[in-house]
């Protein structure tokens, strides 16, 4: 059981050690973004060699052409292209980082939450256990709530009857359930009022990581500074044979293709890591960190397997 779940754990998020330098600069993998932009690659070096074509050989432009100052207005809008650049993959990056705090964050709040359950509680194990399983599904559900994927989940445990019961904002619904089942408690006499207060903070964290999360995943980078970006790139290059194969020759080919793979490749890293909740390679590995919940909890509360 546990190789099948390590199994599918690597599928959301791609391991690697990042002192096996030469492995890391020769492999390649799905969200590689070479394998993602070679076809259009050929394209731009099959425009290049038409422009190469067009002023070297039909219309025998030299050096001395009006064209060539065309290359000192190019590099000016480098200058800038880098610079929007920058400020795009520091933006994503930003948002990917922020997504992996709220998961620490929510890793924290289980812990301590769990902590305060076992302790409160002690002997009573049947209220202890129903407790332990809302808190070791929420993660789950979160994961699941803030993926595009729909799919089953894989878990330790069954979870099936509390999933049926769910049916809008799971997160919310679960804390709900949680929220009951600790009213009833009190109640009871088994948690008393400042206990309570003390719990209630935490699962009000529970639905703070949430929200954080929605924020990241419903707000995206406004389309027209991604499309300009794109567009920009796209003019940089398509001006870059043009500015320069009179001064280079041939070799203006694999440079156009070499800089439009870099400048590209920038803009898909920053397109992948803004939403960091996809379960793809680049992204958080919300799976594995539920998983460390569940086993957390487990732990915590000394609940049988």
């Amino acid at each position: 059981m546990k190789k099948i779940i390590f199994v599918i754990l690597t599928t959301f998020m791609r391991v690697y050690n990042t002192k096996h330098f030469l492995k890391i600069l020769f492999s390649l993998h799905k969200s590689d973004t070479l394998k993602i932009l070679f076809p259009s690659m050929l394209l731009v070096g099959l425009y290049s060699w038409g422009i190469m074509y067009l002023e070297i050989e039909y219309l025998h432009l030299t050096s001395k052409s009006g064209i060539s100052n065309v290359g000192m207005i190019h590099s000016m809008l480098g200058f800038v292209l880098s610079l929007l650049l920058v400020f795009r993959t520091n933006t994503a990056y930003d948002r990917w980082w922020e997504g992996r705090k709220l998961w620490g964050k929510l890793v924290n709040d289980t812990r301590n939450f769990a902590v305060k359950v076992k302790t409160i509680l002690g002997d009573d194990r049947q209220n202890a256990e129903q407790i332990a399983r809302y808190i070791k599904f929420f993660p789950h559900f979160l994961a699941k709530h803030l993926s595009k994927e729909s799919t089953r989940l894989a878990l330790d445990e069954d979870y099936s009857e509390i999933e049926k019961s769910l049916k809008h904002h799971g997160p919310s619904e679960i804390i709900v359930l949680l929220t009951y089942k600790l009213n009833q408690l009190k109640k009871e006499g088994k948690i008393s009022d400042i206990e309570m207060m003390y719990l209630d903070t935490q699962l009000s964290g529970f639905l703070e990581v949430c929200g954080g999360c929605e924020r990241i995943k419903n707000t995206p980078i406004p389309y027209s500074y991604s499309s300009f970006i794109k567009k920009f790139i796209i003019l940089y290059v398509f001006a870059l044979p043009i500015a320069y194969v009179i001064n280079i020759g041939t070799f203006i080919i694999p440079l156009t293709m070499f800089i439009y793979y870099v400048l590209m490749s920038l803009e898909l890293i920053a397109e992948e890591i803004e939403d960091p909740f996809n379960n793809d390679e680049n992204d958080i590995p919300m799976e594995t960190l539920s998983q460390n919940i569940e086993r957390n909890v487990h732990q915590i509360m000394g609940l049988k397997k």
